[in-house]
């Protein structure tokens, strides 16, 4: 089973559940933070309920790590990647430039469809990540 730690808790747990049986997915930011309202409400509406989670630093998750990740994905946008951080002894770094949730702007409803169709993009990212790395059949 190979390794994964990344950014976008979204994207962790879609990750596990199209290859969970090839891959372990970690989930942490630069600094931990608060689950973002916008990412706990799209998820809850697919029925996927994140909203007791935690949030942690990826040194935290490096220094806790008892193995080495084959695989680092930041989701960092463009303007930010700077900043993603770096894994001693990652053997694949992935850089997957995503918007953040937190700055989507307009009203309620508009930021939720944002966040809505986010999710969209990730979920085909994941799906073609986990079809050419698991050889799996994602039929849904």
């Amino acid at each position: 089973m190979c390794r994964t730690v990344h950014a976008a808790r979204s994207l962790r747990h879609c990750l596990t559940r199209l290859c969970g049986d090839y891959f372990e997915a970690q989930s942490a930011g630069l600094e931990p933070g608060v689950l973002n309202p916008l990412a706990v409400e799209a998820l809850q509406e697919r029925g996927i309920d994140i909203s007791r989670n935690k949030t942690q630093s990826v040194f935290d998750v490096w220094k806790s790590a008892q193995h080495i990740f084959a695989y680092a994905i930041t989701v960092c946008s463009e303007s930010e990647a700077a900043g993603c951080p770096i894994f001693p002894g990652v053997t694949t770094r992935l850089h997957w430039s995503f918007p953040d949730p937190a700055k989507f702007t307009g009203t309620h409803e508009q930021k939720i469809a944002k966040t809505r169709e986010l999710l969209e993009e990730i979920r085909a990212k994941i799906e073609e990540f986990c079809e050419e790395h698991c050889e799996l059949d994602l039929q849904t």
